[in-house]
Order: C-alpha cells, then structure tokens, then sequence
C-alpha cells in the first residue's frame, strides 16, 4: 500500500463501545485456538496497525506540511503486512526507523488508537473498487438501455464511489484490517530491498500474550 503522511483524525475512535481491550485478541485466541490459521490472521491485523502507526510517526518526526487531512509532501512510503512484521518501501534511515518503530508501538497501544488508520492504505482503494463495481451494476440494472443513459450511470456510480470511499475505508480498516497491536513486540529492524534493488526496511515482530 502506497502513502503520503497526513495528520490522522484524533477523534475517530472515540467511541467507548468499540474501546480496545489490551487482551481481546489473546482471549479470543484461547476461545477459539481450535481454528486454524487465526492467530496469523490476528497477528496479520496488528502488524498492519503497527505499519499504519510508523508512517503516521516517520511523517511527524520529518515535520511535512499538512493541510487537513491532505498532504502537501512530495514523498511517499510504500509498506506491506505480513504476519511475522512489515516491510517498508523508500527512502528511510535506518536510525530514523528504529526510533520511530518503538515510538509508534508506544503511543498506538497507550490510546492514540487513530493511528491504525491510514488514508492511504490499501484497504479504501479495494473499498472503492468494491463500491464502484456495486453501483455500477445497480446503476446498469435501474438506468435506461440506451447507452447515452448507461454511461450517465456509470459516471454516476463512480462519483458516488469516490465520495464515500474515505468513510468506508476508514471503518473497514478500523473493524477488520487492523487491530491494536497489543501483543506485539519488535524483535528486529533490518535493510533490505525490493525485487527491483530499490531500499526497503523490514520489521521482525513477535507475539506476546
């Protein structure tokens, strides 16, 4: 998933019936330990908070120009989850990301819990490819046949797609591609490269009950 570091919105989980508990996925875990592949699952979801919340911190600590919610800074971080950590794409120091990692872990599970959301990700451009493929074929189904009309349509669907990505993406993110990374501890944070030589960093997590 490609970013631009923007300011996160600090109210966005301010919801005490959705408050992270520190041992909801631990617990959850015991109860269902018979399923198979769930702790990666819930480790995939923590790692990917823990992503979200070290570009949110890289991008303070480089003091970007932000204007809302819109980024004026020309740079961007590519990263990518998995469930033993994250990969980051671009140009990062490594002391840089090495204090940003802890720092981020820090403040993510101390309550600032908008910093697993991220404009950026991944996950909104599937939620607007998912809406778009929605409307149109409603569009398509409700609209005229004639192609002046099914085109109107589609412009229609694609607008409307556009306007409630934001919201959607965010909560989708919030409910079901992240978690609070209460179980996870850095282990190790190292220099590597992409498939095309470019730098990249790779942060090894491991979890903790």
């Amino acid at each position: 998933m490609t970013y631009s570091t923007s300011t996160p919105n600090s109210d966005f989980w301010d919801f005490d019936f959705v408050q992270p508990q520190p041992k909801q996925d631990t617990d959850l875990l015991k109860q269902l330990d018979f399923v198979p592949g769930l702790k990666e699952i819930l480790m995939l979801r923590q790692v990917h908070a823990l992503e979200h919340a070290t570009v949110w911190v890289l991008g303070e600590r480089f003091g970007l120009s932000r204007t809302g919610s819109a980024t004026t800074d020309k740079d961007t971080l590519g990263g990518l989850s998995t469930d033993q950590g994250f990969y980051l794409y671009g140009e990062i120091n490594l002391p840089d990301l090495r204090r940003a990692v802890p720092l981020a872990l820090r403040r993510i599970t101390r309550g600032e819990w908008d910093l697993a959301v991220h404009p950026r990700c991944g996950t909104n451009l599937s939620v607007n490819m998912f809406l778009t493929a929605g409307l149109a074929l409603g569009a398509h189904l409700v609209m005229p046949p004639g192609p002046v009309e099914q085109v109107l349509g589609l412009g229609l669907a694609a607008a409307a797609a556009s306007q409630l990505t934001p919201e959607l993406g965010s909560l989708a993110q919030k409910y079901l591609t992240t978690a609070i990374p209460f179980n996870l501890a850095v282990e190790g944070i190292t220099a590597t490269s992409d498939i095309w030589g470019n730098p990249a960093h790779f942060v090894r997590v491991r979890w903790k009950e």
